[in-house]
C-alpha cells in the first residue's frame, strides 16, 4: 500500500496510486449547500489536500474521482475557474514577502484569464480577475484559500508587522464579498479565528464549519475509515510490535486518536501520525517531529497561563472557544484550535466546555516542547533525563533519583518569567508528568509546596518538596501528615524524600532520603 505522506496535491495522490480516504460526499454537500465557508483544523491535518480536491472537482477533473462518492454523486461536472490561493509556502518577515506572494498568484492569474493589468493594489487586480474569469469562461469563479492566516499567526507580538500584513489581507479578502455576484464558492482553511487581529470581520458571509459536527470529519481519519481502509496496515504493525491486532488497534486509539471538533462529533485520527506509523511500521511521535507552530512558541514565550492545568480538566465558555481575544493571557481556545486540547465533554445547561489532550503523542510531544522553556536542560537531553530518572526508580535508587533532579536545576536560567518558584513547580509538573509514561505519578500543590506520589513495580516513593524551607521540614511533615500510613499493608519499599528548593538560589539545596 502506498501512504500519501507529505502529498497534498489531489491529482497526483489519484494518478500515483496511493491510498485515499474518501471524504468526497462531504465536499458535494458543500458546494450544494451553500457559498461561503471557513474550516479550522491543526497543522498536518489534511486541509490542503482538501483544498486540491476541491479544486479538482470544480475543475471538472471526474476521471480523477473514479470510484469515489462524488463520481456517483455529481451528474454535471461543470468546469469553473477556479482561483487557487495558497499562503503555506511564504516566510512572512518582512512587509514585501506577502506582498511577493500575493503577487506571484495574481500575475499567473493575469496572464491566465488576460488582463491587462491597470492597478498595483491587489484588491483591485483581483477585482478585475474576477470579471475576466467569468467572461472569459461564462461561467462563476470558485475561490480556494489555503491557511488565509498564516501571515497573521506567524507573527503575533510583532504589532506593526501584523497589522500590516492585516490590512493588506482585508482589502484582498473584501473582494470576494464585493463580487459575490460572481462567484459560485468560497472556501477558506486556517488553523485559528484571530480575535480583533482577523479578517473575518471584512468576511462577515463566511460559514464556520469548524466546530460543525455535520462536518467534524471532513478532515483526518475515524475509526471507520481506519478498519476501512487500514486493517491490513495494522495488521503488519502488529506484527511488526510483537503484539496482537486487537492491542495494536488499542495502541493506535491512545496514541493518535481522540480529536473531537464539536460536542457530539465522533473521534479522529491525525493522518500524518497514522500514515507515517503505517510507513515505518513503528510507532513514534511523528506531529512533532515536523516542528512546532510559530504561533505557540511565541504565546508559550509570554504567557502568565497556568500550564500545570493542562492535564486536569480545562474549562472555557462555549462563546470564548472558537475565537481569541486576548492570547497571552488566555491561550486556551488557541490550544483547542491547533490541535493540543481537544473536546472531552459539554455542559449543555452551563454553555461550557471541558477541554484535555486528545492522546499521548499530543500531551508527550507538548510537555516535551515546553520542557525547554521550563526545565533547564537541551531539548535533545530532555528524554535522555526522563528515561534515567525512570531508571533510578525502578532499580529502587532514590539517591540517583535526587542526584539528577539536582544536577537539572544546579546551573538553570529560566526563559520565561521572574518567578522562580512558580518556574520550578511548573518545571516538576512537566517532569512528573513525563515520568507518568514510565511509572504511576501522582501530585498535589497547595501553600507553595510540591507533594508527589511515585510507585512502581517494587517500590514506593513520597517526596515533600519545601520552597525556602529544610528537607527535615519536608520529611517531619511526611509523618505528620501521615502520607505513608495507606501503603501500611503494602508489600513494596517504602523510600521517603525530603528536598528544599531556594527561590534565592534557583536551585534544590538540600534533600534527605529515609528508607
Amino acid at each position: 500500500m502506498l501512504y500519501p505522506i507529505g502529498i497534498q496535491n489531489f491529482e497526483k495522490l489519484r494518478e500515483g496510486g496511493y491510498v485515499y480516504v474518501d471524504k468526497t460526499s462531504l465536499i458535494h454537500k458543500l458546494a450544494n449547500s451553500g457559498t461561503y465557508y471557513f474550516l479550522s483544523r491543526p497543522r498536518r491535518f489534511g486541509k490542503s489536500l482538501l483544498i486540491s480536491t476541491m479544486e479538482a472537482y470544480f475543475k471538472g477533473k471526474k476521471e480523477l474521482f473514479r470510484g469515489l462518492a462524488l463520481e456517483k454523486l455529481e451528474k454535471d461536472w461543470i468546469e469553473y475557474p477556479v482561483l487557487h490561493l495558497d499562503l503555506n509556502s511564504g516566510r512572512y518577515m518582512i512587509p514585501g514577502d506577502l506582498d511577493v506572494v500575493l503577487d506571484q498568484h495574481l500575475n499567473n492569474w493575469e496572464a491566465r484569464y488576460g488582463v491587462n493589468r491597470k492597478y498595483d493594489d491587489c484588491s483591485a487586480r483581483m477585482n478585475d480577475i474576477i470579471d475576466a474569469a467569468c467572461d472569459k469562461t461564462g461561467r462563476q469563479v470558485v475561490i480556494l484559500i489555503d491557511e488565509y492566516d498564516k501571515p497573521i499567526v506567524n507573527n503575533l507580538g510583532n504589532e506593526e508587522l501584523t497589522d500590516y500584513y492585516r490590512k493588506t489581507l482585508q482589502g484582498f479578502y473584501s473582494v470576494l464579498k464585493a463580487k459575490d455576484g460572481q462567484i459560485r464558492f468560497g472556501f477558506l482553511t486556517g488553523v485559528s479565528k484571530i480575535g480583533k487581529l482577523s479578517v473575518f470581520s471584512t468576511l462577515n458571509n463566511l460559514r464556520d464549519i469548524s466546530m460543525d459536527s455535520e462536518y467534524s470529519d471532513i478532515c483526518g481519519i475515524s475509526e471507520d475509515d481506519l478498519h476501512a481502509y487500514f486493517d491490513e496496515s495494522v495488521a503488519s504493525l502488529a506484527k511488526a510490535e510483537e503484539s496482537s491486532v486487537e492491542a495494536c488497534y488499542e495502541k493506535l486509539k491512545e496514541t493518535y486518536d481522540g480529536y473531537h471538533f464539536s460536542e457530539d462529533s465522533i473521534g479522529m485520527y491525525n493522518p500524518f501520525s497514522l500514515l507515517n506509523t503505517f510507513s515505518a511500521n513503528k510507532f513514534r511521535d511523528y506531529w512533532f517531529e515536523t516542528g512546532t507552530p510559530t504561533l505557540l512558541v511565541n504565546v508559550m514565550k509570554q504567557t502568565s497561563f497556568d500550564v500545570t492545568t493542562l492535564s486536569d480538566n480545562v474549562i472555557v465558555a462555549s462563546d470564548d472557544l472558537n475565537g481569541m481575544q486576548d492570547i497571552m493571557n488566555r491561550p486556551v481556545p488557541l490550544f483547542f484550535q491547533t490541535g493540543y486540547l481537544t473536546i472531552k465533554h459539554y455542559d449543555k445547561e452551563f454553555q461550557e466546555y471541558t477541554l484535555g489532550f486528545p492522546n499521548k503523542e499530543v500531551k508527550n510531544g507538548f510537555l516535551k516542547f515546553i520542557y525547554s522553556y521550563y526545565v533547564p536542560v537541551n531539548p535533545a537531553e530532555g528524554n535522555t533525563t526522563t528515561s534515567k530518572l525512570a531508571r533510578a526508580l525502578r532499580a529502587g535508587d532514590p539517591v540517583t533519583f535526587m542526584k539528577i533532579l539536582e544536577a537539572l536545576f544546579a546551573n538553570t536560567t529560566y526563559q520565561i518569567q521572574g518567578d522562580s518558584e512558580k518556574n520550578f513547580q511548573y518545571a516538576m509538573y512537566i517532569i512528573m508528568e513525563l515520568l507518568g509514561e514510565y511509572v504511576q505519578a501522582e501530585r498535589s500543590t497547595s501553600n507553595g509546596r510540591i507533594d508527589l506520589l511515585l510507585q512502581t513495580k517494587d517500590y514506593i516513593y513520597i517526596i515533600e518538596l519545601k520552597i525556602d524551607n529544610t528537607a527535615d521540614a519536608a520529611l517531619q511533615q511526611i509523618e505528620d501528615k501521615g502520607y505513608a500510613k495507606p501503603f501500611a499493608d503494602d508489600s513494596r519499599k517504602i523510600f521517603k524524600i525530603g528536598a528544599s528548593f531556594s527561590t534565592a538560589n534557583r536551585r534544590i539545596e538540600e534533600w534527605r532520603v529515609v528508607g
